[in-house]
C-alpha cells in the first residue's frame, strides 16, 4: 500500500504516461482526448482494443497505445501500469451480464486495478465513481460503487474520487435515448417523475479527471459532479420532446407498474429497465451541499443549453436541417 498523502509529486507533464482502464466508453473517449491534447502519453486498456481504435486520431503518432486487459481478473494491468505516472480507472457498468456483475468489476475491479497501480508506485491516481455510491447500501450498484472506493482509497490513500450526476454529451445513452423514443413512440414513460437529476457535460468530467491528475490538493478528496441544471426526471423528458422538436405525451407509470416493469427487465435482456436501475431512478441524483465539486477543481460547469439543443437536432423532423417549430 502506498501513502502518499504528503508526498511532493512531479507535474504531471508532456510525456508523461497515463495509464486509462476502461478508456474506449462513452467518457473514456473525451478523457483520452484531454490527457492526449495535455502531451501525455496514453496506455489505454481494454478487454477488445480493436474497438478503441477510434482512439488513435486523437493524438500523435505512437501517443495513443491500446493494451489488452480486464479488472474481472488483473489479466494485463500489471504490464499496463508499469513504469506510468498516473491512472485512471473507468471501469463499471449499469446493468450486470454474465460474469460482468457490479461486484465484480466496479468493487473487486476497482480493488485489483488500484492495487496493482500501487505495486507499480503510482500514486496520481483517479477513481471514476457515481453519485448515490455508498458501501451500505442495499442496492448492489450503488454498494458495489461505495465498496469500490474504499478499497481505491485503501491502496492509493492519494487517489481521487469522483462522483458524477448523469453525464451528457453527444454520444450518452440517456438523453439520445429518450429523443430517439420521443421520435417513434406513441407515449414516453415517466417512472419516479420527482426524482432529480443535475447532468454533467461530459467534457467537464474529462476536463475534471485532468485537473485532479494535475493538483497536489485534489490527492485523496472525493468531489461530486454536476452541472448548473438541477431538473426532475419529468422535467428532462419534457425538455427533450421540446428540444426534439415532438409533440410526444408522457404517460405517468404507477410504482406498481414500473416495478413489473422492472423485474421483466431482469431477466429480459432487451427490457429498458431492471430493478437495480428502478431503485437508484427513484433517488435523487444531486451534488449535495458543502461537498468539493467541479468549481474546486477549477472547471466551469457547462450548462445544459450549451449543448442540448445542438445534440438533439438530428431527432427533429427532417434531421438538423429540417424547419424548425416556431
Amino acid at each position: 500500500m502506498i501513502d502518499a498523502r504528503n508526498s511532493v509529486l512531479p507535474p504531471l507533464g508532456p510525456g508523461s504516461i497515463v495509464t486509462v482502464i476502461g478508456g474506449s466508453g462513452f467518457l473514456g473517449r473525451y478523457i483520452v482526448q484531454e490527457l492526449a491534447a495535455a502531451g501525455c502519453r496514453l496506455r489505454v486498456v481494454s478487454r477488445n482494443p480493436d474497438s478503441a481504435l477510434f482512439l488513435k486520431p486523437l493524438g500523435d503518432l505512437g501517443q495513443i497505445q491500446l493494451l489488452r486487459g480486464d479488472v474481472t481478473s488483473g489479466a494485463g494491468l500489471a504490464a499496463a501500469f508499469e513504469g506510468a505516472a498516473a491512472g485512471v480507472n473507468l471501469v463499471g457498468i449499469l446493468a450486470e451480464s454474465g460474469h460482468q456483475t457490479f461486484a465484480a468489476t466496479q468493487s473487486q475491479g476497482a480493488a485489483r486495478a488500484a492495487q496493482l497501480a500501487a505495486a507499480a508506485g503510482i500514486t496520481r491516481y483517479v477513481q471514476m465513481s457515481a453519485i448515490g455510491a455508498d458501501a451500505g447500501s442495499a442496492i448492489p450498484y450503488a454498494r458495489s460503487k461505495g465498496e469500490g472506493e474504499a478499497a481505491v482509497l485503501a491502496a492509493i490513500p492519494s487517489a481521487t474520487i469522483l462522483r458524477p450526476s448523469l453525464v451528457a454529451g453527444p454520444e450518452d445513452q440517456f438523453f439520445n435515448r429518450f429523443a430517439g423514443m420521443a421520435r417513434s413512440a406513441p407515449v414516453l414513460p415517466v417512472i419516479a417523475g420527482d426524482s432529480r437529476f443535475q447532468p454533467v457535460y461530459v467534457r467537464d468530467v474529462a476536463a475534471a479527471v485532468v485537473a485532479a491528475l494535475g493538483r497536489s490538493d485534489a490527492q485523496g478528496r472525493t468531489y461530486w459532479l454536476g452541472g448548473p441544471d438541477v431538473l426532475s426526471f419529468r422535467d428532462i423528458l419534457k425538455l427533450v420532446v421540446k428540444l426534439s422538436g415532438r409533440e410526444t405525451p408522457l404517460f405517468e407509470l404507477s410504482d406498481f407498474s414500473a416495478g413489473l416493469l422492472a423485474r421483466l427487465g431482469d431477466i429480459l435482456p432487451f427490457m429498458p429497465m431492471t430493478s437495480d436501475q428502478l431503485a437508484m431512478l427513484r433517488n435523487d441524483n444531486i451534488v449535495i451541499p458543502g461537498v468539493p465539486t467541479l468549481a474546486d477543481l477549477g472547471v466551469a460547469a457547462t450548462p445544459l443549453s450549451a449543448f442540448l439543443p445542438q445534440m438533439l437536432e438530428r431527432f427533429q423532423p427532417g434531421g438538423r436541417f429540417g424547419k424548425k417549430r416556431g
